[in-house]
């Protein structure tokens, strides 16, 4: 369980898209940090490919490689 204390001024953007796009402002919220979390997890993820990329641990391909690969 979270509670969260927002400033008057978010407090009213998310009411005002919650009444915008009909859902609840916990609704709203979830979506929000579920998003947030995930982009974390995905830069998480890109730097670490990144850091075997420059250590030269990581393959890339050309798109060209790709296509044959897949038969295209």
């Amino acid at each position: 369980m979270v509670t969260l204390r927002l400033p008057p001024k978010t407090e009213r953007m998310l009411e005002r898209t919650a009444k915008m796009q009909g859902r609840t402002k916990l609704a709203l919220v979830r979506e929000a940090v579920v998003e947030k979390l995930e982009d974390i997890e995905d830069m998480a993820a890109s730097d670490a490919v990144m850091r075997r990329l420059a250590r030269g641990k990581e393959r890339t391909y050309s798109a060209a490689e790709v296509k044959r690969a897949v038969g295209l």
